[in-house]
């Protein structure tokens, strides 16, 4: 039986400023689960209504009535985990990075983190505009990849004038990507949905590359930034 200070506390996990104040952050599905079970991330409580066989003090066995209550899905898996926000690591200005400025939709972080997992991008650099990565929805999204991309949320402008490595930037009227000569160390910058890179973050950047359309109407607007990402880092894995 869950208690109403459980409760109060796993669904106030829901919003940045409470995660911010108790250094929570909740994961529901038992594959994504056990991956960060398997890695640096430390475990608060886990509620399930099946064992997991671990810590008997970490572990609560609850009702799937009880489970529905704190579950922040439509439909609920068969296990809700608290884990400690951990303390980000240092960036490693090196090889590629991906920074973005004021991405706002978890869906699009979450699936950019699997993007970074995929592609080996050790380092994901977010402005203090971007979604926060410990967002439910953000987590559901990474399958687990959240415990392999080093996250970190600065003042995008001054990280990037202070890198050395060379930095790009995604815009619609940029050099096309498929003709360009990308290295292997850099920065890709990937912008808002509605507004792509802003002017702040647009000054310091020193190339600027573009996914060119090759539809015969030539109607569509733009491309979604996860989906951008996912061929611009194909393109830098290329060479």
């Amino acid at each position: 039986m869950l208690s109403k200070n459980q409760i109060k506390l796993i669904t106030g996990l829901k919003q940045k400023k409470q995660r911010q104040q108790h250094g929570f952050f909740v994961v529901e599905g038992v594959k994504t689960i056990k991956e960060l079970l398997q890695s640096q991330f430390v475990l608060h409580e886990l509620y399930t209504t099946e064992t997991f066989n671990i810590d008997a003090k970490k572990e609560v066995l609850i009702s799937e009535a009880d489970l529905k209550r704190i579950s922040f899905l439509t439909t609920p898996n068969t296990a809700l985990a608290i884990f400690k926000i951990p303390t980000p690591k240092p960036i490693e200005a090196k090889g590629l990075i991906v920074a973005l400025d004021a991405v706002r939709d978890p869906g699009n972080l979450g699936t950019i983190i699997r993007l970074c997992d995929w592609f080996g991008v050790e380092n994901l650099v977010c402005s203090h505009e971007t979604v926060d990565c410990f967002n439910p929805k953000v987590i559901q999204a990474t399958m687990g990849s959240i415990t392999r991309v080093a996250i970190n949320y600065v003042n995008l402008g001054d990280f990037l004038k202070s890198t050395n490595l060379p930095v790009f930037g995604a815009f619609m009227e940029g050099e096309n990507v498929y003709k360009t000569k990308l290295p292997e160390n850099g920065v890709l910058v990937m912008g808002n949905e509605a507004n792509g890179v802003s002017k702040e973050v647009e000054a310091v950047i020193t190339n600027k590359i573009s996914i060119p359309r090759f539809g015969d109407l030539q109607a569509t607007e733009s491309l979604n930034v996860a989906t951008a990402t996912a061929i611009l880092l194909s393109e830098f894995r290329r060479g």
